[in-house]
């Protein structure tokens, strides 16, 4: 009996199952560059493998997930896709490194309207630079096609990571005290956070021109390109930190700014006291509050102004964790001191 029905299959579904094994073939030398000493070879296939180092008494596992946030919209938009994957290990590295954690691996999920081989493998290549970065190798991945879900163009994209430190190693922040000193790590710009905010400021959605002019107060950089520079990490100039000098206390600065990032690492009684003229914030702050007419409080409660990590050390460590930290390429500075107070962040 002959069938009138239409004869389906995934590709007229919309899933094109040679352009995945086209980008996987493109995405094998990034892969290559972020081996490490745990990669194991010729094991699985369905699962990333990764042999656990020894020599530590108590191991203790530190994992972290994050995306980038709508700050893949505007990649999108400037159809620039390399450095999009920095920020998605960026957030996972920088967020265990706060518990003195050493990255060892990252496996990263994107999710496509349609799955365009180079563009799926210029993002992997962002993700195995921030894997280069922070000394994590990527084990492993997915790309799914999600047509109907979503728009073509579009893709989002996140991940996670996985760490180990020995236990008594682990940041303890039950040592810290009134006077001891918090240093800050400049960032690199906005991060991966503020960009709804952002969006709206810039009127990012609707490609305002603007994003693409150079601009006098970005240092002669268009809005796009500043926007989009991609989160610093800070995990090397960390481990080298932590080698030398005993480390009360980690904040990543992160969605939530310094009113929402910094008690994460003070414990109940202790505050942070920050005069605001100490704080070095980029002109993409000022630009920011100025065109969204944005109150100083909402901004310091939304952005990291111009501080992507903050350490708390014994003051007479400061000298010493300033050099090391300078010597790790971080532009490293006093940003204020550790207080009695039930307020935990006293911003004046």
């Amino acid at each position: 009996m002959h069938s009138n029905s239409k004869s389906e299959s995934y590709a007229a579904a919309g899933v094109d199952i040679t352009a995945g094994y086209k980008a996987v073939e493109l995405m094998k030398a990034h892969i290559k560059r972020t081996r490490n000493e745990g990669c194991l070879d010729d094991v699985g296939g369905f699962g990333g493998c990764f042999g656990l180092p020894t020599g530590m008494e108590e191991p203790v596992l530190v994992s972290g997930t994050d995306g980038c946030g709508t700050k893949v919209k505007l990649a999108i938009l400037m159809d620039k896709h390399d450095t999009i994957g920095i920020d998605a290990v960026a957030m996972c590295v920088n967020d265990i490194i706060c518990c003195g954690a050493k990255p060892l691996f990252f496996l990263d999920y994107i999710a496509c309207g349609k799955n365009y081989p180079e563009k799926i493998a210029a993002i992997v290549g962002g993700v195995a630079e921030g894997c280069v970065q922070s000394g994590a190798a990527l084990i492993g991945g997915e790309t799914a096609e999600h047509p109907g879900l979503m728009p073509l163009e579009d893709y989002d994209l996140a991940g996670f990571a996985v760490g180990i430190v020995d236990k008594k190693k682990m940041i303890d922040n039950s040592k810290m005290k009134a006077g001891d000193v918090i240093i800050a790590l400049p960032s690199t710009g906005i991060h991966s956070n503020g960009f709804s905010l952002c969006r709206k400021v810039f009127d990012i959605d609707n490609n305002n021109p603007e994003l693409y002019v150079a601009n006098e107060k970005l240092g002669g950089k268009t809005i796009g390109e500043t926007l989009l520079t991609p989160t610093r990490i800070y995990v090397k100039s960390i481990l080298a930190l932590l080698e030398k000098v005993d480390v009360k206390g980690i904040s990543h600065i992160t969605g939530g700014g310094f009113y929402e990032n910094i008690p994460r690492s003070i414990p109940e009684g202790l505050g942070a006291s920050i005069k605001k003229s100490d704080v070095r914030v980029l002109p993409i702050f000022d630009l920011i509050a100025e065109k969204g007419n944005i109150p100083e409080r909402d901004m310091y409660n939304t952005f990291n102004m111009g501080v992507g990590m903050c350490v708390v050390v014994s003051k007479e460590d400061v000298d010493t964790a300033l050099e090391i930290l300078r010597a790790g390429g971080e532009d490293a500075y006093v940003l204020g001191d550790i207080v009695e107070s039930e307020e935990q962040v006293i911003l004046n």
